[in-house]
């Protein structure tokens, strides 16, 4: 057995060039061109290995030889330092991977896609109320299906909606996480969907004003405030709230609303602007709505952006009605069906809803304005109190 310690910091200051052993396995190599190196030699299940420690003096000889010492004993317990030190590497070279960081790398990443990049933060919401107050400070890779399970329990049944979209968020992060080289188990979510069963409770669609009762609605709709405007336009073009509240002067050209991609459902799908034909009663909403834009928005919020989400939801439950804004487009839907012989197609492009596959729509190049223009004057006409005709026909074009 070699003696221990044989070596001094002096003596590695002036080594000559060759192999020098300090004791146990651990040499000290000086190489002709000055340059030096810590080795140690060990065995692992019978076979000898060698492994570099750093040179000197970066690694000092106390350092040298509290390193040889660790792995020495990893050593004798089976365990291969070299093996093990290569992950601690490359563990050390990794980002943070605990879930809450991997979640906003990856809304970092999807910002692109989402509606004004995101900057109302919707997205993310269902992740930051519903699962990382649990789940954040957990490494994304080692979160199982257990963990997932037991923390959208509360709210599988209640809020089934919300489980959906955070279901999509998760699916997202772990898939970002993948990418970025984390060992995640991509199948964890589906298996955790699995462990909670089937929902008893399905989501529920907006609830919807019957379109017969919409004129009486839309006729108390009398104050020239943001609010009231805005539920006006919605009714009366049948686009989404989010549209409706970022409406911009720039965006209106007489008898037309070109609404930027940006601004309609699924951005990622939507390519291209759409065309909203105006009826007589729509401009004269716009008309007024413009006296008190501000930044070029017509439904400006009283300190900053633009009218909340919630304010004409709120004029509505105010008024004790279960139905919301949302609902007017199927109002407007059901008014389609049954008092007019439109075509499918023409109905689901009045409320901006995909028709047929990818290729078709491909090929496809019209929007039926000009229908749509017809249908637009004849549902404001309607909504502003003219006798429900049974039947817009076009059937001579």
């Amino acid at each position: 057995m070699s003696k221990l310690n044989q070596l001094t910091s002096a003596f590695l200051k002036t080594a000559p060039s060759c192999k020098h052993l300090d004791g146990l396995g651990l040499w000290y190599v000086k190489r002709p061109n000055g340059g030096s190196q810590w080795m140690l030699r060990i065995s692992l299940g019978g076979k000898r290995r060698e492994m570099g420690l750093g040179g000197f003096p970066d690694v000092s000889l106390k350092e040298a030889r509290e390193l040889a010492a660790d792995y020495r004993k990893m050593a004798k317990q089976g365990i291969d330092p070299i093996k093990t030190r290569s992950q601690q590497r490359r563990e050390a070279l990794r980002p943070k991977s605990n879930l809450a960081v991997i979640a906003e790398a990856a809304y970092e990443a999807k910002k692109a896609e989402l509606k004004n990049d995101g900057v109302n933060a919707s997205w993310f919401s269902p992740l930051r109320l519903h699962v990382l107050p649990k789940l954040g400070d957990l490494s994304v890779e080692d979160i199982t299906q257990q963990d997932i399970a037991q923390t959208l329990k509360p709210i599988w049944e209640t809020k089934a909606e919300t489980v959906k979209k955070a279901i999509n968020r998760l699916n997202i992060v772990f898939t970002y996480a993948a990418a970025a080289g984390l060992d995640v188990d991509l199948n964890a979510i589906a298996k955790a969907k699995a462990l909670l069963g089937k929902q008893r409770r399905q989501a529920q669609n907006t609830p919807a004003l019957n379109w017969s009762a919409v004129p009486a609605f839309y006729k108390t709709l009398t104050k020239p405030t943001k609010v009231h405007l805005a539920l006006k336009l919605l009714i009366l073009t049948g686009v989404r709230s989010y549209a409706v509240r970022y409406a911009h002067v720039d965006q209106f050209d007489g008898k037309t609303w070109v609404i930027p991609p940006e601004n309609m459902k699924g951005q990622l799908h939507q390519v291209s602007e759409f065309r909203v034909p105006l009826s007589s009663e729509a401009q004269e909403v716009i008309a007024i709505a413009k006296q008190f834009e501000r930044n070029g928005y017509l439904f400006a919020g009283v300190r900053q952006g633009v009218i909340s989400d919630a304010s004409m939801s709120r004029l509505m439950e105010r008024r004790g009605m279960t139905e919301r804004p949302h609902g007017f487009r199927s109002s407007l839907r059901t008014w389609l069906a049954e008092c007019t012989n439109t075509t499918e197609q023409v109905a689901a492009t009045v409320l901006a809803h995909k028709v047929g596959s990818k290729v078709i729509r491909a090929y496809r190049r019209t929007d039926h304005f000009e229908e749509r223009a017809i249908l637009m004057e004849r549902w404001a006409k309607y909504v502003c109190g003219a006798k429900a005709e049974n039947v817009i026909s076009f059937a001579n074009g």
